[in-house]
């Protein structure tokens, strides 16, 4: 779609009661897809302010109460809902709007109307709305002198990609519910729908199990941490025991509080490398006769799950209580960075191997992750894979996120298969940000700037217009071996999550980085009031 009107008079009010009106790009972040008109007038909201429902729609309305949890506490109006009024927001239901998250957000000096043909696409106009009215409406209490205006316009607006996600990496460092609400929070605002939890890794397990208490009680705990990084020798650690899990009503209530946002958890155990953690809990799952301590260090570890049949019936029991908690369609089961190592030592794998007509290692892994993608597939849901599942082959049925770069998602898609794009030269949120890295947080290496995360564009020109279509979207990754706090998260993830944001929602051909950058100095404002920890090096600082 094309963009008629970029360009507008926007009022911004002071605290001071005093206006001034400023010709700049509308601080909107991501971009819509179309405005298609506008006029030099504003809507403000007042006590007179009603919400009118066009529907009866239980979830339309939990919808319209999540906007006025952000509004109320700010303006003080206690606006409510209505049958009629004299300042009314209208909210309704229309089949003339094509996409299921799309939604017509129309602006007059007397109203305002939503229109969408899903809760989804209700919930993406308020947001828009949200980010129309003056930044002060993010404070938690009452802000006077703010006259609460927002421009005369109209945005018709859906967004490019159906899968539109952030990672967020609990196995390293521990985070709690209220910290990853508040993740999900920052999410939704700028219309990403799916969160990757990465709740196992080699120095933890996040998520309790029942039916195996060990690898939660055992395995999410360690004895101490890497101080400094990996690459530092001699290693020297902290000494601190560090961990923590989810019990399942937890997961549940953040399942919950996720979707009413129109966010979908994506959990991933992963498998069958990164396991440390589990094999300490249970080492009767390795090829090897021997004990393991869930790791204090990072990189790739050499233990690895052997793909006997019991091994398999502890994993799907595990995967049972998993979608016991996660409704989502998705299931991610890792596959990456998987060692051979013990599997090459083992008399057990190579005769299975053999048995299977197996010409080498990497094909038994995807053997090992076919098996675990068919039983998921079999209870109705869908398996992601990191790219290296389908080194050996193909995983009928399976999502391909391609993180080693470009390369697995062409390949996953020319072979039909589904794919989330997630390079880690324009995803990886735990890189380097600023060329001065000794003015940064330590961090695992590598650099993406901002301008990197906002110029990627997840289709290769590789791909022919069907396999195209396979492309589901991308995701920014957030990996937390170096970050311990949620401070340090916020200042990685923002404003490059606005830049993703961007990659996955606004139209290809609308991008422009200065323009971008014009948005997010008035945006920044926005963050600041919400208390968030944003890198502020495109403000031409630290």
């Amino acid at each position: 779609m094309k963009l008629k009107i970029f360009f507008l008079s926007i009022y911004f009010a002071s605290c001071s009661s005093l206006f001034k009106v400023s010709t700049q790009p509308l601080p909107l972040v991501p971009l819509p897809s179309e405005i298609v008109s506008t006029g030099a007038g504003a809507f403000v909201l007042t006590s007179a302010t009603k919400i009118v429902l066009r529907t009866n729609s239980d979830e339309i309305r939990k919808t319209c109460d999540l906007f006025l949890e952000v509004i109320n506490p700010s303006t003080g109006l206690n606006i409510d809902y209505a049958a009629t009024s004299s300042s009314p927001i209208y909210v309704e239901l229309s089949s003339s709007i094509a996409h299921l998250e799309g939604y017509n957000l129309k602006v007059t000096p007397q109203s305002v109307t939503i229109q969408a043909q899903t809760a989804a696409g209700v919930f993406y106009a308020f947001q828009t709305l949200r980010q129309l009215l003056p930044p002060e409406i993010e404070s938690r209490s009452v802000v006077a002198g703010v006259a609460w205006r927002i421009p005369e316009i109209e945005i018709n607006d859906e967004p490019r990609f159906s899968y539109r996600g952030l990672l967020l990496d609990v196995a390293r460092h521990f985070f709690s519910i209220n910290e990853i609400k508040r993740y999900i929070d920052l999410m939704a605002l700028h219309k990403f729908n799916h969160l990757q939890l990465h709740l196992t890794d080699d120095q933890g397990w996040r998520i309790e199990i029942k039916r195996y208490p060990r690898l939660h009680t055992v395995g999410g705990w360690r004895r101490e941490t890497l101080i400094g990084h990996l690459d530092d020798l001699p290693h020297q650690f902290d000494g601190v025991r560090h961990g923590g899990y989810y019990t399942q009503e937890e997961l549940k209530d953040i399942v919950r509080y996720a979707a009413d946002r129109h966010i979908t958890i994506v959990p991933e155990i992963n498998m069958p490398g990164h396991s440390t953690a589990m094999l300490a809990a249970y080492p009767e799952f390795s090829c090897l006769d021997t004990t393991f301590t869930t790791a204090g260090y990072w990189g790739i570890l050499p233990n690895v799950l052997c793909p006997r049949e019991d091994t398999f019936e502890f994993l799907e029991n595990i995967l049972k209580e998993v979608m016991d908690i996660f409704p989502g369609q998705l299931i991610h089961i890792g596959g990456d960075e998987c060692p051979r190592e013990q599997w090459e030592r083992s008399e057990f794998c190579h005769d299975l191997k053999r048995r299977l007509g197996l010409d080498n290692f990497d094909q038994l892994q995807t053997w090992f992750m076919r098996r675990i993608s068919d039983f998921l597939q079999s209870h109705g849901r869908r398996a992601i894979g990191w790219d290296e599942v389908i080194d050996g082959g193909s995983v009928d049925g399976a999502v391909i996120m391609s993180w080693r770069g470009e390369q697995g998602g062409i390949l996953a898609a020319q072979k039909g298969h589904d794919v989330i794009m997630t390079p880690h030269r324009f995803c990886y949120l735990d890189y380097y940000q600023w060329h001065l890295r000794n003015t940064e947080p330590l961090s695992i290496g590598g650099f993406l700037p901002l301008s990197m995360v906002y110029m990627y564009d997840p289709i290769p020109a590789e791909l022919t217009e069907e396999q195209r279509k396979h492309v589901l979207g991308a995701q920014g990754n957030l990996w937390t071996e170096y970050i311990n706090n949620f401070r340090h998260i916020e200042y990685m993830a923002y404003p490059r999550a606005c830049a993703m944001a961007e990659v996955t929602w606004s139209p290809a051909g609308q991008k422009a980085y200065d323009q971008f950058l014009l948005r997010m100095r008035e945006y920044s404002k926005r963050l600041d009031i919400m208390n968030v920890n944003f890198a502020r090096h495109f403000l031409g600082g630290r």
